[in-house]
């Protein structure tokens, strides 16, 4: 089941980064394509700081959405571990009840 997850996580990782790497081109400077010369610095720059800024909130929301599965994996872990300590601790009171009860020496 981990081997599956972990298959999950790395497509999930590509298919960002290639959306990310999208981003990055997509805020590139080239002044070439631009249909007129007219194009100013301060249009120019307002656009790559936008795009820059998206890139940036998408790596903060991936960031906060992995952080959220391990800690929420983490916590299963421990559940987990203390059901199954109270289930040890359940067994070990039964054991003790029939010395008790003198069932058992």
């Amino acid at each position: 089941m981990r081997e599956i997850s972990a298959r999950r996580l790395l497509r999930f990782l590509v298919l960002f980064t290639s959306i990310s790497l999208q981003f990055i081109s997509g805020t590139s400077n080239d002044s070439s394509s631009s249909k007129n010369g007219t194009k100013t610095d301060g249009q120019s720059i307002k656009h790559g700081s936008m795009g820059s800024s998206v890139a940036i909130i998408c790596l903060v929301i991936v960031a906060v959405v992995l952080l959220s599965f391990f800690l929420f994996k983490f916590w299963q872990k421990k559940k987990r571990e203390e059901q199954y300590a109270r289930l040890l601790k359940l067994f070990e009171e039964d054991d003790e009840l029939e010395v008790e009860l003198g069932l058992r020496d």
